[in-house]
């Protein structure tokens, strides 16, 4: 009966905090908006980065300490979300997560088709977080997430990583993987996240004395609104598109990524081709503000730049 209830309350996170306007294998929906940066980088200690992003609910604000996301009272729950999606990439996220019992602290890949890769950090719990991922919304089966053991994340800032491409999906944590989920693993591919996600990062009262006892009692026992507030800070977020475009467009109902189309800059459109969304990988990481400082920390790599500005470092240390 508590497994039941625990398995229960996992699958709770979907109707907490993530959604679809409109579920495009189920109506036309329109095409999702990307971007053309193959690499962008904020620094959320900074309110320029921070305007960036959509706020989804309630405050946030940039403070000298990150993007600071706080819960005062009952229905907090401050949210921001990319104003793109991306199609397999890389997703690095550094924050301190909140203390406080019943509180999470969520880092999340969403698409309109509600495919979904999750962190959830519990304030409840010192010494482990949680791992879980959803194809097409499907919570029948209670076995995706896991449990991950971490010394104080209320604490300490952490980087907590996604690398995703069509054969697998891996989660890090200060560049040690922590979990591997293959496409075969996910029911033969049919429940493998593998449609256009935006990125969407919050906290939210798991334990609200107003939830259900199984959401409770997942999150770690019943929040005392009266011994916060409890506040999580995002320092940076660095998120690497493998498939930049202008925008995404599902061209059927199956929601393979076979059938994602891409728009290009130049207007052109194309698929997602198999080899490279299996094997690419990001882009090595370089401190390019020590050669091309860009206002508020913020740098936008448009693709092919990393190949230029190789060249141009090259030079410049040879000659």
């Amino acid at each position: 009966m508590s497994w039941m209830l625990l398995a229960l309350a996992a699958a709770s996170f979907t109707a907490a905090q993530t959604y679809t306007d409109c579920d495009p294998l189920d109506e036309t929906c329109s095409a999702d908006n990307g971007t053309t940066a193959s690499y962008i980088s904020y620094d959320l200690t900074q309110s320029t980065d921070l305007a960036e992003w959509t706020v989804v609910a309630d405050t946030v604000t940039a403070t000298s300490q990150g993007a600071e996301f706080t819960i005062s009272e009952e229905g907090d729950a401050p949210t921001i979300e990319t104003a793109f999606y991306i199609m397999f990439g890389e997703v690095s996220v550094t924050l301190k997560a909140a203390p406080g019992q019943g509180i999470v602290s969520s880092i999340v890949l969403e698409s309109d088709d509600l495919d979904e890769v999750d962190w959830e950090i519990l304030g409840s719990y010192t010494t482990k977080l949680q791992t879980d991922y959803y194809g097409k919304g499907d919570s029948a089966d209670y076995d995706r997430w896991t449990w991950v053991a971490l010394s104080n994340p209320q604490e300490e800032y952490y980087t907590y990583t996604w690398t995703w491409t069509a054969a697998q999906l891996t989660w890090a944590i200060n560049g040690t993987t922590v979990r591997t989920l293959t496409y075969d693993e996910a029911v033969n591919g049919t429940r493998y996240p593998q449609t256009p996600c935006r990125v969407r990062i919050g906290i939210w009262a798991g334990g609200d004395p107003d939830n259900a006892n199984g959401t409770i009692e997942w999150a770690g026992g019943v929040t005392d609104y009266d011994d916060g507030p409890y506040s999580m800070y995002v320092t940076t977020v660095d998120i690497t598109n493998y498939n930049p475009a202008v925008s995404y467009t599902y061209t059927d109902e199956t929601g393979d990524w076979e059938s994602i189309e891409l728009t290009l800059a130049n207007g052109t459109t194309t698929t997602v081709s198999g080899d490279s969304a299996a094997t690419t990988t990001s882009p090595a990481k370089v401190n390019w503000a020590t050669y091309f400082p860009s206002a508020g920390g913020r740098m936008e790599v448009p693709t092919g730049f990393y190949f230029y500005a190789a060249c141009f470092a090259l030079v410049a240390v040879l000659f």
